[in-house]
C-alpha cells in the first residue's frame, strides 16, 4: 500500500468532473485519535436494534470507559456509539481482495487528543489495555487504532444525537483513496447537507487493514437516505467512482451510546 505524495494521483472518473460541486474542505484538526471498534452480534441490515447480553455489556463498558475519559489530561473528547444499520454503499471492489476482513462493528469509541503523541501513549496505558481486555472478551473481533486527521469538512458534533457514519475504507494507494474520497464528498454535502466530517488516517506501523475512516454526522436518517434510494446520482457517482479507482468503502450508522 502506497502511502501519501505531493503529486495528486490520476483518477478514473466516471461522468463529468463538474457533476456536483467540490467539496468545502477546513484545515485538519491538529488531534490525535483512538478508536476501538467492536463486532459482537451479526445482524441483518436494519436488525442493529436486538442487543444481545453481550453487546448490552460491551457498551455499557463503553459508556462507562466515555464518561471517565471525559475531561482527562490531554483528552478532548470521548464518545460511545452503537450500530444503528448498514446503509448502502459497500462497492464490489471488496469482493476482488477477499482477505481484507468486512468492518461489521457494531459497538464503538471514539476518544480525540489534543494531540497524536498523547494518543499514541494512551494506547499503550494500562486504563485503555483495561478497556480492551474487558470489552475484546465480550467480542467476535476486537480492532483497536491510533489515527490523526488528514481531511476535514468540519468538527463532528458529539453532544447530541443523530445518525453517524463511520465509514471504513480499503484502497490498493492511500493516495487514491484520499482523492476520491475528496472528489465525491462534494455530492454528500450538495445531496444530503452533509456539514461537517473528520477523515482519520490510521497511525504508520499499526496491522490496521484499512487505509483511512471517515465520520460524520447528520440530524436525521432521511437526510442520507432520501438521495441514496432515490438514486440522485449515488450510484453513478459515487459508488462508480470508488469502484473504478479501487476503493471499498465500508459504511454502517450509528447512534450515541
Amino acid at each position: 500500500m502506497s502511502m501519501q505524495n505531493d503529486v495528486a494521483p490520476d483518477l478514473d472518473l466516471v461522468g463529468p468532473e463538474s457533476r456536483f460541486p467540490t467539496v468545502t474542505l477546513t484545515r485538519p484538526a491538529p488531534s490525535g485519535y483512538l478508536l476501538l471498534a467492536l463486532e459482537i452480534d451479526r445482524r441483518p441490515i436494519g436488525g442493529h436494534f436486538l442487543e444481545s447480553g453481550r453487546k448490552k455489556e460491551a457498551l455499557a463498558i463503553l459508556k462507562r470507559s466515555a464518561g471517565d475519559l471525559t475531561g482527562s489530561d490531554g483528552v478532548t473528547g470521548a464518545t460511545a456509539f452503537k450500530a444503528m444499520m448498514e446503509p448502502p454503499g459497500r462497492g464490489p471492489f471488496l469482493k476482488k481482495r477477499p482477505k481484507v476482513p468486512v468492518a461489521r462493528f457494531d459497538a464503538l469509541l471514539l476518544v480525540e487528543f489534543e494531540r497524536p503523541a498523547a494518543a499514541r501513549a494512551f494506547k499503550t496505558g494500562d486504563t485503555w489495555r483495561g478497556i480492551e481486555a474487558a470489552t475484546g472478551a465480550l467480542a467476535r473481533r476486537a480492532f483497536t487504532l491510533s489515527a490523526t486527521n488528514v481531511r476535514r469538512i468540519a468538527p463532528v458534533d458529539h453532544s447530541r444525537d443523530g445518525v453517524f457514519l463511520f465509514n471504513f475504507f480499503y484502497a490498493d494507494r492511500l493516495d487514491v483513496n484520499l482523492a476520491i474520497w475528496e472528489h465525491v464528498a462534494g455530492w454528500y454535502q450538495d445531496q444530503t447537507g452533509l456539514d461537517n466530517s473528520t477523515l482519520l488516517l490510521p497511525d504508520p506501523g499499526q496491522d490496521c487493514p484499512y487505509t483511512v475512516v471517515n465520520h460524520c454526522r447528520w440530524d436525521r436518517l432521511r437526510d442520507l437516505m432520501r438521495p441514496m434510494l432515490l438514486d440522485l446520482g449515488f450510484h453513478s457517482y459515487v459508488s462508480d467512482n470508488f469502484a473504478r479507482n479501487k476503493t471499498a468503502p465500508m459504511p454502517m450508522l450509528y447512534r450515541l451510546a
